[in-house]
């Protein structure tokens, strides 16, 4: 990702307009009838669904519905069995171990918990993959790194150890990490869930600036329903693996048309 595509943290411009985001490319996610079973327990049902590149696309749905098993399918955290999954026009299942790390350099995770080392300090939790994986050189990485953590309001805390930190600063650091790799994908797994009450605003302010000045393509998990709304192109209904409903945060939220998502909806707006 250029630094260029990065946000200032001194401007809060709007979000692009949908014109603007297909001009960034088309289909850069698909699933095609996608199937994981744990045991006797089908997650993900014949699943087939898409993502265009610079879309903002956020899954809703009750828990075990499938949605975080989508996000570790495409982290290859978990292959499925059955189906197909392609990132960027190139196959991620079924594929080599090669072709596999070289779909997964283009996608980005930020999960619930944190997931920094807690033996590296914060600079260098950040500049590790970059240097590792894309051979970055590390005084690139680390003036990279530098200007993310700027970004994320954490300029002073390059020396700190993830322990040092508040849960809100390690969820700063975490998202700081994912976008050191240039991903084309940003995958979001209920980044708040582990969060103080206090400390969801600002972590959802950062994402939120993130996506109105960035063409990144995000794929998101979530039960704040206002911070879907705000950042969707398109929301995603699931239920017992599969997508029952889907549309635009204005459709799903107003007019829902399936019973089941006015249940899920009325139950936790």
């Amino acid at each position: 990702m250029p630094t260029d595509t990065l946000p200032n943290p001194e401007k809060n411009p709007e979000k692009k307009s949908p014109a603007s985001a297909a001009a960034s490319g088309g289909e850069l996610i698909r699933l095609e009838q996608v199937t994981k079973r744990f045991g006797d327990n089908t997650v993900l049902d014949h699943l087939d669904f898409s993502v265009d590149a610079g879309k903002h696309v956020t899954l809703i749905g009750p828990s075990g519905s499938g949605k975080t098993t989508i996000l570790r399918l495409l982290m290859t955290l978990l292959k499925p069995d059955e189906g197909t999954i392609t990132v960027d026009g190139q196959k991620l299942f079924p594929a080599s171990d090669k072709e596999v790390r070289e779909v997964r350099k283009k996608i980005g995770m930020v999960f619930q918990q944190f997931n920094l080392f807690p033996n590296m300090t914060v600079l260098r939790n950040i500049t590790e993959a970059p240097v590792t994986v894309l051979g970055m050189s590390r005084d690139e990485a680390v003036e990279r790194a530098k200007g993310l953590l700027d970004m994320v309001g954490l300029a002073d805390k390059c020396d700190a150890h993830p322990a040092q930190l508040s849960g809100g600063q390690q969820q700063r650091v975490a998202i700081a990490r994912a976008l050191a790799m240039q991903p084309k994908v940003l995958l979001l797994d209920e980044v708040t869930s582990a969060l103080d009450p206090e400390l969801v605003a600002g972590v959802l302010d950062l994402l939120r600036d993130i996506a109105r000045s960035t063409d990144i393509t995000m794929l998101c998990v979530t039960h704040e329903m206002n911070f879907a709304r705000d950042i969707s192109d398109q929301v995603l209904m699931f239920d017992s693996g599969r997508v029952i409903e889907a549309g635009t945060p204005e459709k799903i939220f107003s007019e829902p048309e399936h019973d089941r998502t006015r249940e899920f909806l009325s139950a936790v707006l």
